[in-house]
């Protein structure tokens, strides 16, 4: 690479891990698992009348989430891991930042409506259908998207005035924002007050909703006085709370483990949880903990597979 300082003509170097046939048969699987899984999801959502509620309209915006926020860096780890050509241009660089925040955001936002959706259910049960109507389900799934971009663009746009030095490799396997801004040789003051303000604002603000919501739930649940009343409301909220436990705790343990060591593997490590293993867990937590959901995707089985019997006796 020639020397100076330039931006657009750069290209960047993801070190990631190395060429190794286990890894990248281990990721692929992993990533077609959430592929098969999320899409499963909405599709029983989508064909499943039981399912047209606010809380399993959310879920389906959540699992297409989760498929995207994965998407915008696996693949391009896989073929890295392949081809062994590690290197991502500046474009496709600041095109990976923007929607690996815009689907990191939109997560948390999904969760907080979510946790809206059963604060409501669980402490306002008789206003329930009146709040939780069709139109303000379709504008707080809006409102997120529209948010979660305008979050994206902040940190993505501010990128544009920094100038990159000598040295262009990240250390991680996508172009991680905090670790790009690293590289840069000119000021990053304004980029890191963007950054913090994204992070307060999409990710502080809405973990304390969560918190306020559950703090509310908690509170009704213990007035009920049967404890089958306790266990029917609190099993009403058991796998969102748990989706929040592992993407919360996930995207603490990077936070951590970032902070308390300088191993660029561990950090890689940490990033897998969130990247690949929170979003490949999340449909079999919906599936497993919820009789609704697992009954739907029962029947989409069937239904599929009674398609599949019905084309091969018309070809055969």
């Amino acid at each position: 690479m020639e020397s100076g300082n330039q931006t657009g003509v750069r290209n960047f170097l993801l070190l990631g891990f190395t060429k190794e046939p286990a890894l990248f048969w281990l990721f692929l699987s992993m990533y077609l698992i959430i592929f098969t899984g999320n899409l499963a999801i909405i599709l029983a959502i989508i064909s499943d009348s039981h399912l047209h509620t606010p809380m399993y309209f959310f879920l389906s915006n959540l699992s297409f989430a989760d498929f995207c926020f994965t998407s915008t860096t696996i693949p391009k780890m896989l073929m890295n891991l392949q081809t062994e050509r590690k290197v991502i241009t500046y474009a496709g660089c600041l095109s990976q930042i923007f929607f690996f925040i815009v689907f990191g955001c939109l997560d948390n936002l999904l969760l907080t409506v979510m946790a809206y959706d059963r604060f409501v259910a669980i402490c306002h049960p008789l206003n329930y259908t009146v709040i939780m109507n069709p139109q303000v389900c379709g504008m707080l799934a809006l409102g997120s998207w529209c948010i979660s971009i305008i979050g994206s663009l902040l940190g993505t746009l501010t990128l544009l005035r920094l100038s990159f030095c000598r040295n262009m490799n990240i250390s991680q396997f996508f172009c991680d924002l905090p670790e790009v801004l690293k590289l840069a040789c000119s000021d990053t003051l304004i980029n890191n007050i963007v950054l913090y303000f994204v992070t307060i604002a999409l990710g502080v603000f809405p973990l304390s909703g969560i918190l306020f919501s559950y703090s509310q739930i908690f509170s009704s649940i213990l007035r009920i006085s049967s404890v089958r009343g306790k266990y029917k409301a609190f099993s009403t909220c058991g796998s969102h709370l748990s989706v929040v436990s592992l993407f919360y705790g996930t995207g603490l343990g990077v936070y951590l483990s970032s902070a308390m060591t300088s191993s660029s593997r561990t950090s890689m490590v940490a990033s897998l949880m969130y990247t690949m293993v929170t979003p490949m867990l999340n449909p079999f937590i919906y599936s497993l903990r919820n009789k609704d959901m697992k009954g739907a995707l029962i029947r989409l089985l069937g239904r599929a597979a009674s398609l599949s019997v019905g084309t091969f006796t018309r070809l055969s």
